[in-house]
């Protein structure tokens, strides 16, 4: 038996924990930090590399680290040096994620789809060059930037503004020193996840995330509201696709530059004509992707995370899914993700039905009584034998839960409604 450190704070690392405590072969699974929903929960901030490996080390640890802020500081690479076992990929893969400029140059030397662009880290050159398109664009930050560093233009005005947002007003700090402005391609947005040993990537669940604050993608961006899985937009010939000329691609070239990529590789599509073009990249588990496709799992997480982080994926049996939706219904605190309050008791998780589960994110627990400490508060994520049914699960376990400035989307799922 061994023990899992499972490194982050969000509704994904409760899911992951969640899941690996399932595991036969797992004896304690540890959260650092923790929400006020995981177990076992250690006070070790994730930037403390140092304070975790020990932790590790005294503990005979097995860790998965979660979010992208440790993993672009390089503590796979640390943890490796110490002879620990770790999943998730170093600090020269994180790259994909933590400079989106390193991320277009990789794709656009490797012929990997993505939408054309331009680099720049001088605001007036920036506007003159936007003011010379006759399409419309998105502006994004460089670096790390919680998921809000990306603003999608609706005008050469909107543009102007976006500019000056990130490279005048700093809003992201030093994330925004340089920026992208890319052709906004205008498609059906889809989340595609696969996990990697570095030679090869296994897909898993198809999933679709909801980015946008409101009902029917209205708002600003953020951190996700909101996601389904299997996703009837991905079909068996387009996830293929995806498949050997992105994920398999992505690895591959990686490797041709003397990058191992180990972990999980998330390409966040925009499918436009039947085709696939890549947005983004991330190095980590989607939130709340990361929700419905672990509800979903039917097989032993812990085997696979070790299996990739050995570089022996190819000799796993296929892994399986339970044959049923689920959707994940993020609740937040009204006002995000601009500012929110704080501190407001959480009450109705004794009522949560049977086939759901409340992932925590934003909260704390004080004496026993849970807390809202985030903008993103809960994940409640409920199975279902159709969408439509996994909906109305979703929302009904949600419907239980109540605080006084509780706020979340109405739509989660529709789109894929559409397709049936």
């Amino acid at each position: 038996m061994v023990n899992v450190l499972v490194i982050g704070s969000g509704g994904r690392e409760h899911a992951l924990s969640w899941k690996l405590s399932q595991s036969s072969k797992v004896d304690t699974v540890f959260t650092a930090p923790g929400n006020g929903g995981t177990k076992n929960n250690v006070s070790i901030p994730v930037d403390d590399l140092d304070g975790l490996a020990d932790f590790a080390e005294k503990n005979n640890c097995f860790t998965v680290v979660g979010p992208e802020a440790p993993l672009a500081a390089g503590i796979v690479d640390k943890f490796n040096e110490k002879n620990l076992k770790v999943f998730g990929p170093s600090k020269n893969a994180a790259q994909l994620e933590s400079s989106k400029i390193w991320a277009k140059n990789f794709m656009k030397r490797n012929d990997i789809p993505t939408a054309r662009f331009e680099i720049f880290d001088d605001a007036k050159k920036a506007q003159d060059y936007v003011k010379s398109l006759d399409y419309n664009v998105v502006v994004k930050a460089d670096g790390l930037a919680a998921g809000k560093g990306v603003i999608v233009c609706n005008s050469s005005d909107e543009a102007i503004s976006a500019i000056q947002t990130i490279l005048i007003k700093k809003t992201f700090g030093d994330a925004g020193n340089r920026i992208i402005i890319e052709e906004r391609i205008d498609g059906i947005e889809a989340s595609y996840i696969a996990l990697s040993d570095g030679n090869i990537a296994i897909p898993m669940a198809s999933s679709q995330d909801h980015k946008r604050i409101f009902d029917d993608d209205k708002g600003p961006n953020t951190g996700g509201m909101g996601a389904y899985s299997p996703t009837p937009i991905i079909d068996d010939s387009l996830a293929k696709k995806i498949q050997e000329k992105i994920i398999d691609k992505t690895i591959q070239s990686m490797k041709n530059e003397g990058i191992v990529f180990k972990g999980f590789l998330y390409a966040g599509i925009m499918l436009k004509d039947g085709e696939p073009y890549v947005l983004e990249y991330n190095v980590r588990m989607g939130d709340p992707e990361c929700q419905p496709i672990t509800m979903r799992m039917d097989f032993d997480l812990y085997d696979y995370f070790v299996a990739s982080a050995t570089g022996e994926l190819s000799s796993m049996p296929p892994i399986s899914w339970k044959n049923q939706y689920a959707v994940c219904v993020v609740l937040a605190s009204q006002g995000y993700p601009e500012s929110y309050p704080k501190n407001e008791e959480i009450t109705g998780f004794d009522s949560i039905p049977d086939g759901a589960y409340v992932f925590h994110a934003g909260t704390k627990n004080v004496d026993g009584k849970i807390f809202s400490n985030g903008g993103r508060v809960l994940g409640v994520t409920a199975l279902g034998d159709s969408l439509e049914s996994a909906i109305a699960n979703a929302y009904n376990a949600s419907d239980m839960i109540s605080w006084p400035h509780k706020f979340c989307r109405k739509d989660i799922g529709k789109k894929g409604l559409d397709y049936f």
